[in-house]
C-alpha cells in the first residue's frame, strides 16, 4: 500500500520503536506523548532508554521527513488514517492492569478526531475485553452523529534491546478487529515485513499476547524448578536442558535457569492473566506456581550467598548487573535490584556494575554503582552476576581473583564456566549446576 498517515499515542519503548520502524516503511507517523521533554528530545533524535538501533532509525526518520513528535493531539489525529494505542499499562496491586492511560488517551482522540472514522488499533498489553472499552468511550464522547469508530488489536511481540530487530523480522503478524478488511488494512502497515498473518476477532488477539508471555514466563520457571532438583540430585542442569531442547516440541528458547525473570511484561501479564481468572471464578494453579517459583528464585540467591560466606553481615558483594535482563537499562520488577535490597537488608556492603548505569534504579542502587566491572570485585569478599549482559563473560578470570579478597562466585545466569573458574581458585555457585555424581565419587586411595 501507498504510505498512510499514521498517529502513535506513546513514545516509550514500544510507541517509538513502532513510530520509526513504521515511517522506515515509507509511512508519515507522529509519535504523541504528553511528557513535553521527551518530545523536545527525541526531535534531536535523542532516544532517553537503550535500545540497540534505534537511535540510528529515529535519525533516519527524522531526516527522511516522515517521522514528527509532538506532545498535542490535534498535531496528530484529524490527518491520521490510523492512529495505535501505544502507553504504559502498569499493574496495580491486585495485579490487574492499570487503564487509565488508555482511557485518557482514548478520550484526548475522541476529541480530536473532527468527523473521521480512523482506524484505531491498541498496541498497549491490556485486558481481554479492553478493545470493547476503547469502543465505548468513544461512543459516549463521540455521541450519535459521529462515523462508527473502527477498532481492532495489534499485540506486540518486541523484545527489550532487541526491539528494533523484531520489528523488521517478525515471526507473526497478529490483528483482532470486528472485520476482515479492517483486519488486513492493519496488516498491510507492514507490507515487506515477513511472518505469518493472523487475523482474529478482538478478545483473541488480546488473549494470544497474554498467553504467550504467560508460557515464555512458565518455561522459565519450570527450568529453575528443574534446577532445584538438579541441585539436590547432583545434576547440571545445563546438560539437563541441552539434552531436552534439541527434540523440536521443546526446544531451548527461554528455557534457562537463572535467578528468575522481570521487567516490565512477563510480570504483569502473569499477575494480569491470574487476576483476570479470578474475576470470572476461574482457578489458574500454574500460573499461581510460576509466580511463586520466580519470587523463590530471589531469595534462593541470597541463601546461597549467605552459606557460602557464613554471614552476610560486613561482608562486601560485588554484583554485575542491575537491569532485569542485559541490553536494557529496564529495572521494573528487576530480580538483581530485588536481590540487592535483601543482601543489604542482611548487611551486606553492595559494590555494583551494570553497562547501562541505570537511572531508575533506586537511590541506594545507584550509590553502590562503580565505574567498570573490575572496580566493582576490587577488595570483595563474593562476586554476584545477576543479569546476563555478554561483558561479564570476557571480563578475565584471572584479573577479577587478583582484585578480590574472598573467592565466592554466585553465578546467577549460569553464563560462565564452571570448570574456568574453579581453576582460578574461585568457591563456583551457579543455579542448579551441582557437581555430577561422577564429580562427588571418592577418588581412590593411592597404593604404596
Amino acid at each position: 500500500m501507498m504510505g498512510a498517515r499514521i498517529a502513535v499515542i506513546g513514545a516509550g519503548h514500544v510507541g517509538l520503536v513502532m513510530a520509526a520502524g513504521l515511517a522506515e516503511l515509507g509511512h508519515d507517523v507522529t509519535a504523541v506523548d504528553v511528557n513535553d521533554a521527551l518530545i523536545v528530545g527525541l526531535r534531536k533524535a535523542r532516544v532517553p532508554f537503550h535500545e540497540a538501533g534505534l537511535v540510528k532509525l529515529v535519525e533516519q526518520g527524522l531526516g527522511s521527513g516522515r517521522l514528527h513528535f509532538t506532545s498535542a493531539y490535534d498535531e496528530a489525529i484529524p490527518e491520521a488514517d490510523f492512529i495505535f494505542l501505544a502507553v504504559d499499562t502498569p499493574p496495580t496491586l491486585a495485579g490487574a492492569a492499570d487503564l487509565r492511560n488508555i482511557r485518557n488517551a482514548t478520550r484526548s482522540i475522541a476529541g480530536t478526531l473532527n468527523g473521521k472514522a480512523p482506524i484505531i488499533i491498541n498496541k498497549s498489553t491490556s485486558p481481554i475485553g479492553t478493545g470493547e472499552t476503547i469502543e465505548t468511550l468513544l461512543w459516549r464522547a463521540l455521541g450519535d452523529h459521529h462515523p462508527r469508530p473502527r477498532l481492532a488489536s495489534n499485540p506486540e511481540f518486541l523484545r527489550q534491546g532487541r526491539a528494533v530487530h523484531d520489528f523488521f523480522n517478525p515471526d507473526r503478524i497478529v490483528v483482532g478487529a470486528r472485520n476482515e478488511a479492517d483486519a488486513r488494512a492493519v496488516a498491510d502497515l507492514y507490507a515487506g515485513l515477513g511472518g505469518t498473518r493472523i487475523f482474529t476477532d478482538l478478545r483473541t488477539a488480546e488473549m494470544i499476547k497474554y498467553v504467550a508471555n504467560s508460557f515464555l514466563a512458565t518455561r522459565i520457571s519450570f527450568a529453575n524448578e528443574v534446577a532445584r532438583l538438579c541441585e539436590g540430585l547432583g545434576v547440571d542442569v545445563e546438560q539437563v536442558i541441552e539434552g531436552i531442547a534439541l527434540d523440536p516440541r521443546i526446544g531451548g528458547h527461554f528455557f534457562q535457569a537463572g535467578v528468575g525473570f522481570g521487567g516490565s511484561c512477563l510480570p504483569k501479564d502473569v499477575a494480569a492473566l491470574r487476576y483476570l481468572g479470578q474475576t470470572y471464578g476461574i482457578a489458574t494453579p500454574v500460573l499461581s506456581a510460576v509466580q511463586e517459583v520466580n519470587q523463590t528464585q530471589r531469595t534462593s540467591a541470597v541463601r546461597k550467598l549467605r552459606e557460602a560466606l557464613g554471614t552476610l553481615e560486613g561482608r562486601s558483594i560485588a554484583v554485575w548487573g542491575v537491569t532485569f535482563k542485559g541490553g536494557t537499562e529496564d529495572v521494573r520488577e528487576s530480580p538483581a535490584v530485588e536481590i540487592i535490597g535483601l543482601l543489604m537488608n542482611e548487611g551486606a556492603e553492595i559494590r555494583a556494575y551494570d553497562p547501562a548505569f541505570p537511572d531508575g534504579a533506586p537511590l541506594r542502587v545507584r550509590e553502590a554503582l562503580h565505574e567498570t566491572a573490575l572496580d566493582a570485585v576490587r577488595g570483595a569478599d563474593a562476586l554476584a552476576i545477576l543479569t546476563d549482559w555478554d561483558e561479564f563473560a570476557t571480563v578475565p578470570l584471572a584479573e577479577v581473583s587478583r582484585l578480590m579478597r574472598g573467592n565466592v562466585l554466585f553465578d546467577g545466569r549460569n553464563i560462565l564456566s564452571r570448570e574456568d573458574a574453579e581453576e582460578r581458585g574461585f568457591n563456583y555457585v551457579g543455579v542448579g549446576r551441582g557437581r555430577t555424581v561422577a564429580d562427588l565419587r571418592p577418588r581412590p586411595l593411592a597404593v604404596a
